[in-house]
C-alpha cells in the first residue's frame, strides 16, 4: 500500500491512485511471466502506476501542479525501492493521518485505514464489521466523498497540531490490532495484526517523544507475542492461565519491554495514559514464569487506575479476576456481585462466576475426568 499512499500524496485523488496501482498490477501479471520479474518489483510497479496516473491527468487536462510533481518525482528516479527510509514511510504516515482526520467518525477512520493503508478488500472489511459487502462499499464511498468535499489534508499535521489528531491515530492502530488479534479467519487476522505492528512502529518514529505511542507499540508487541499459544488444535481460544508459555515469542516480549521502558521515561506531569497502563499489565503477565506467579497486587493496582479512567465493563470484569487471583475466589465473587450491571451482563461474566464458584468449592468441577 506504500505505492497507493505515494500516488494519493502526488495526485490528491484516492480513487485514481487505487485504479492506477491495480492497472500496474494487471500489467505485471501480463509482462513479468514473459519478460521475467524485474530486479526491483516495487520500483517497477511504482513507475508503472505513476505513468498511468500521468496519462490520466493529461487526458483530464487538470491538476497541473500534481502533474508537475509526478514528472519531477519520476525524473529523479523516485520510488519505493529507491527510498527505503524516506518517502515509503512518510507516505504511509500521511495516509494514516488522512484516514484518521478528526472530522471522520471513529468507525469510518478504521474502515478507511483498513481499506487504504492496510489494503483489505471491501469484502474483508465488511466481514470484520459484520455488515454486507454492498453496505460497506457505500460507506467507504461516502467517507471518501466527505474527505474530498472537505478537502482533508493529506499530510502529517504541523507540530503544534499533532496532539489534536494523535489520539485518534493511536486508537485506530489499536483497533486494527484488536481486529487482527481476534480468533478466527487466521490468514486475514495475522495480516491485520502484522500491519498494526508496522503502523505502531511508524507512530513511534513520527512521535519519538510521545509516551503513549511507545506504550501502544509495547502493548501490541506483548499481546502479539502470545498469539502462538492462544488457540488449540481445534481453533478454540485457550485462556491465559492455560496457555503454554514456552510458545510465547520471547523476542517480541523483549522488544515490548524495551518500548515500555521508553514510554516510562517520557511521562509528562505524572500523567499515565491508558496504553501505558495496559502495557504494564501485559508486561506483568508476559514476564512472569507462570500465571500463579504474576504480581497480582500490581495488576490490581493498574486495573484500579484504568477502571477509574475508562469505566469500561470489560476492564471491570478483568479487575474482578485480578482481585480473585490476589485475594481469593470468595473476594472475587464479592467484587463481581458489587460490579456494575454492564459488567455482569458481559458475555464472559457467567464463565468468570462459574470459575470462581468452582474455586470456592461452591459447585463441582465438571471439567475433571
Amino acid at each position: 500500500m506504500a505505492i497507493v499512499a505515494s500516488l494519493i500524496r502526488l495526485t490528491g485523488d484516492w480513487d485514481l491512485a487505487e485504479d492506477c496501482v491495480h492497472d500496474a498490477a494487471e500489467r505485471a501479471l501480463t509482462t513479468w511471466p514473459r519478460d521475467g520479474v524485474p530486479g526491483n518489483p516495487a520500483a517497477w510497479l511504482t513507475t508503472a502506476a505513476r505513468r498511468r496516473a500521468l496519462d490520466v491527468l493529461r487526458r483530464r487536462g487538470r491538476e497541473a501542479s500534481a502533474l508537475r510533481e509526478v514528472v519531477a518525482t519520476e525524473a529523479v528516479g523516485g520510488g519505493v525501492g529507491g527510498d527505503a527510509g524516506g518517502g515509503y514511510f512518510d507516505d504511509r504516515l500521511r495516509l494514516l493521518f488522512a484516514c484518521c482526520h478528526p472530522s471522520l467518525s471513529l468507525q469510518d477512520r478504521v474502515a478507511l485505514t483498513l481499506k487504504t493503508v492496510c489494503g483489505l478488500s471491501t469484502r474483508d472489511i465488511a466481514r470484520l464489521f459484520v455488515v454486507g459487502e454492498a453496505t460497506m462499499g457505500q460507506r467507504l464511498l461516502r467517507t471518501r466523498r466527505q474527505a474530498a468535499r472537505e478537502a482533508l489534508a493529506f499530510a502529517v499535521p504541523p507540530a503544534d497540531q499533532v496532539d489534536d489528531r494523535v489520539d485518534g491515530v493511536l486508537a485506530v492502530i489499536y483497533l486494527v490490532f484488536t481486529e487482527g488479534y481476534a480468533v478466527g479467519g487466521e490468514g486475514l487476522r495475522d495480516e491485520l495484526a502484522d500491519e498494526a505492528l508496522v503502523l505502531a512502529q511508524l507512530a513511534t518514529w513520527l512521535l519519538p517523544q510521545h509516551a503513549e505511542a511507545h506504550a501502544l507499540r509495547a502493548l501490541v508487541l506483548l499481546q502479539h507475542a502470545r498469539r502462538p499459544a492462544r488457540v488449540d488444535a481445534d481453533g478454540e481460544l485457550v485462556p491465559l492461565d492455560e496457555q503454554d508459555r514456552t510458545l510465547w515469542d520471547r523476542s517480541l516480549i523483549a522488544a515490548g519491554v524495551e518500548s515500555l521502558r521508553q514510554a516510562r521515561g517520557l511521562i509528562v506531569n505524572g500523567v499515565v495514559g491508558p496504553y501505558r497502563v495496559q502495557a504494564e499489565i501485559a508486561a506483568l503477565h508476559s514476564t512472569a514464569p507462570s500465571f500463579d506467579l504474576v504480581d497480582w497486587d500490581a495488576v490490581v493496582g493498574w486495573y484500579d487506575g484504568l477502571l477509574e479512567a475508562t469505566g469500561s465493563p470489560s476492564v471491570e470484569l478483568n479487575h474482578v479476576v485480578a482481585i480473585a487471583m490476589r485475594d481469593g475466589a470468595d473476594a472475587g465473587l464479592v467484587a463481581l456481585d458489587a460490579s456494575s450491571d454492564a459488567c455482569r451482563a458481559m458475555p464472559d461474566a457467567a464463565a468468570v462466576r462459574a470459575g470462581l464458584l468452582r474455586r470456592a468449592g461452591l459447585i463441582a468441577d465438571t471439567s475433571a475426568p
